[in-house]
């Protein structure tokens, strides 16, 4: 059976059977295509595929620099195919699951506090088109703790700015019911009316889109465009390293369990599976505690 017959079969198992969004879909793609093209096997037979050919592409991942979570994702995708390909019968019983991950050291989420919230918040010139565009994106984003993917997926369908609610599809497909402050459902507000109408005319390919934010071209704004707009804000009012988009969806989440919101709701509000997932926030919460215990109080 032809490799990327199998990859193709296992691609729509994980669509049909598992949900599994685009962008999982394209990661599980470029994992295995690495895998069975440019890593360990190239192009081998996958009958022949073992467990020591799991370890031999481990070590050729190590030698050309990859990091630990990068090994460990691309070790799952490979076990979760070949495990597929053993219940399909294309392959023999193996023993994938003896070839041990590199363990990772786990990483509070890098997050702003509120002053920093604030001033990024307030950098962008709303006076200008682009501008007020910016702060809207900024403060949605903040407001509702969106991925960089949800808030680009949005439509003009997704809102329910009478009730202060926006629907957003999440991983898996998943949807939710997200709520928004009054001043991000205000900037929504003033954004439809005054600025996307302006956005939406200088669209010169003559597509009618429904996505909520578009660029300066009147077309979708793209994931790589947030984060451009992201990165050129955060540069002014932070040095902090490693600070993403991601990183106002960890502010979202850690002010809310400061602010004494429970642990439940926010699993819901960040769309969650798992509340061991949204656990590591309070840990982020507790660190903020012990910093300014030893901060304010005299007798250090």
């Amino acid at each position: 059976m032809k490799i990327n017959y199998c990859l193709d079969r296992f691609l729509s198992y994980l669509y049909v059977s598992k949900n599994a969004s685009p962008l999982t879909l394209q990661a599980y793609r470029n994992d295995l295509v690495q895998f069975l093209g440019l890593g360990a096997v190239n192009q081998a037979e996958l009958i022949e595929v073992n467990h020591l050919t799991l370890r031999s592409y481990l070590a050729w991942l190590k030698e050309r620099g990859y990091s630990r979570r990068s090994i460990a994702r691309k070790l799952s995708a490979t076990r979760s195919f070949l495990f597929f390909l053993q219940k399909e019968g294309v392959v023999e019983s193996g023993k994938w699951a003896t070839v041990a991950r590199p363990k990772i050291e786990k990483t509070l989420p890098r997050f702003l506090y509120r002053h920093e919230v604030l001033e990024l918040l307030e950098a962008p010139n709303s006076r200008t088109t682009l501008g007020f565009r910016d702060r809207a994106l900024l403060e949605v984003i903040y407001a509702s703790g969106l991925r960089v993917s949800e808030l680009v997926g949005l439509r003009l369908s997704s809102l329910q700015l009478e009730e202060r609610l926006i629907k957003v599809h999440g991983k898996g497909s998943k949807e939710r019911l997200v709520p928004v402050g009054t001043v991000a459902s205000g900037l929504i507000n003033d954004y439809l009316e005054k600025i996307r109408p302006v956005l939406a005319g200088k669209n010169k390919d003559g597509g009618i889109y429904q996505e909520l934010f578009l660029n300066k071209w009147g077309r979708p704004l793209s994931d790589r465009g947030v984060r451009y707009i992201f990165r050129k804000y955060i540069q002014q009012v932070s040095h902090k390293e490693g600070i993403s988009p991601h990183s106002l969806r960890h502010s979202f989440a850690t002010h809310l369990l400061e602010g004494g919101a429970d642990l439940r709701v926010v699993q819901e509000m960040l769309g969650h599976v798992s509340i061991s997932t949204t656990q590591i926030y309070t840990h982020i919460t507790r660190e903020r505690l012990s910093e300014v215990y030893h901060s304010a109080f005299p007798r250090k």
